[in-house]
């Protein structure tokens, strides 16, 4: 666990009465995103093996795309379907996509926009309402002003071509193109067919969400904080061009067209635990805060998995405890291996931290 137990539980209660500010599209749907162990994260090279692992349930397809606007008619499997898989890892701020889709006509030969389009949307801390230029609530603002100061800044659009050739692979929707680049996001891409052909599209790739992402660069940009259980805005619509360059669908995720523009509008996430097959039925892990260091006093916070009913500390200076989340006062400064030992009915384990504790 890379964050304190407590810290998450104030920000799982914080996300979930956001929730209840603005309305959520499709209220009683929440998707889930499926958490990648930290040594298995995906390779974005459009290789789907990587996500072999991922259970079905996570599968969102076409069956979930709506058009609202009622212009199109609903997907026909035999012309397009789509699948897409969503997961994240602990620790990194990136959320990965896997996106595969099947096409009778694949529209990709111009240079503008019309381009066979998946379109995400993303509001990672549920901060909701508009996110581009012309849905600003300030009428009265310059438009210039309203794009550079305010489009794309709390939740990000991302124009993703499929496939992109002889283009960049996303239009990312606001001033702050820098998002779609490495360090921040990476894309591949597996197909074999030419413009005006049917066959199947692979897309693998992974973006940083941000709670702030202004035009003036990454300097001041804030990265969402991921962790188990957090609600989240996605959605994404599927825009499918046909011969001739019309527009044959638009199908969201979202049952609002104007999710696009509109982070209230966004569909719930979950970023979910690791499943059960790759967590250890036991897992020592501990965190600890200096409460004052001129006392050396320093308070440990166990953040064990599992069904653990014994805890065992050893401070590192010939003091222990079985306490589950004890408070120690060292007498001389130093560095301190400390250890924790944990043990219940599923099995044991221990975790020593070298040094972490450095007091003087």
């Amino acid at each position: 666990m890379t964050h304190r137990k407590f810290i998450i539980s104030f920000l799982l209660l914080l996300a979930i009465s956001q929730t209840s500010l603005f309305g959520q599209s499709r209220p009683d749907t929440t998707f889930k995103i499926f958490q990648f162990p930290a040594d298995q994260i995906p390779r974005i090279d459009g290789n789907t093996s990587d996500w072999d692992m991922v259970p079905s349930s996570y599968n969102i397809g076409t069956d979930q795309l709506v058009d609202d606007k009622g212009r199109y008619s609903e997907p026909d499997p035999s012309t397009l379907t789509v699948n897409v898989k969503v997961g994240w890892v602990e620790g990194l701020s990136r959320l990965y996509f896997l996106y595969e889709a099947e096409d009778d006509y694949w529209h990709f030969e111009e240079t503008g926009l019309k381009n066979d389009t998946y379109e995400i949307v993303v509001d990672a801390d549920l901060s909701g309402g508009p996110l581009i230029d012309r849905f600003h609530p300030n009428t009265r603002i310059d438009k210039w002003d309203a794009y550079f100061s305010f489009h794309g800044v709390h939740a990000q659009n991302y124009h993703i071509f499929t496939p992109a050739v002889g283009k960049d692979w996303t239009l990312a929707w606001g001033p702050q193109s820098w998002i779609k680049d490495l360090p921040y996001a990476n894309a591949a891409y597996d197909f074999n067919f030419e413009h005006g052909e049917s066959g199947k599209l692979t897309l693998e790739f992974w973006i940083t969400p941000f709670d702030y992402a202004g035009a003036e660069g990454p300097e001041r940009a804030v990265k969402s904080m991921l962790y188990e259980n957090k609600l989240i805005g996605l959605s994404w619509a599927v825009l499918d061009y046909d011969e001739g360059g019309g527009q044959d669908g638009f199908w969201n995720l979202s049952a609002e067209h104007t999710m696009y523009g509109q982070a209230s509008e966004l569909v719930m996430f979950q970023l979910m635990p690791l499943e059960s097959e790759f967590r250890d039925p036991v897992d020592a892990d501990w965190d600890f805060n200096v409460i004052d260091m001129d006392r050396r006093l320093v308070a440990f916070k166990d953040e064990s998995e599992g069904n653990i009913t014994s805890w065992k500390w050893d401070f590192g200076d010939g003091n222990t405890s079985t306490e589950q989340h004890p408070i120690h006062k060292y007498k001389e400064p130093g560095l301190y291996v400390v250890v924790l030992e944990v043990e219940g009915p599923d099995g044991k384990d221990r975790l020593s931290k070298v040094w972490d504790v450095a007091l003087r």
